[in-house]
């Protein structure tokens, strides 16, 4: 199965859809490389980066139950690469 690199940028404003986040990020953890969360207190915000390497069906999938989510907005940038292994 064909694989791609990709990044999703979160921002949560509402912090009751964090748990149900956190269940969707540790649910795909498989195909999870690296997450950096920033608090940005002065704004009541968290911003998260998720970078996956999975099939683009499984990224889109994530990316869609994250921005499913109340008050949690994210968006995908994918990589050109596409890769055989994992």
């Amino acid at each position: 199965m064909e694989n791609r690199i990709a990044v999703i940028g979160i921002i949560v404003e509402n912090k009751q859809s964090v748990e149900a986040l956190n269940a969707i990020l540790h649910d795909f953890g498989d195909f999870i490389i690296g997450r950096m969360g920033l608090p940005y207190k002065q704004k009541g915000l968290n911003i998260i980066s998720v970078v996956m390497d999975a099939p683009q069906d499984t990224i889109s999938t994530v990316a869609g139950k994250i921005g499913a989510l109340e008050g949690v907005s994210s968006k995908t940038a994918f990589s050109n690469l596409i890769t055989n292994d994992r």
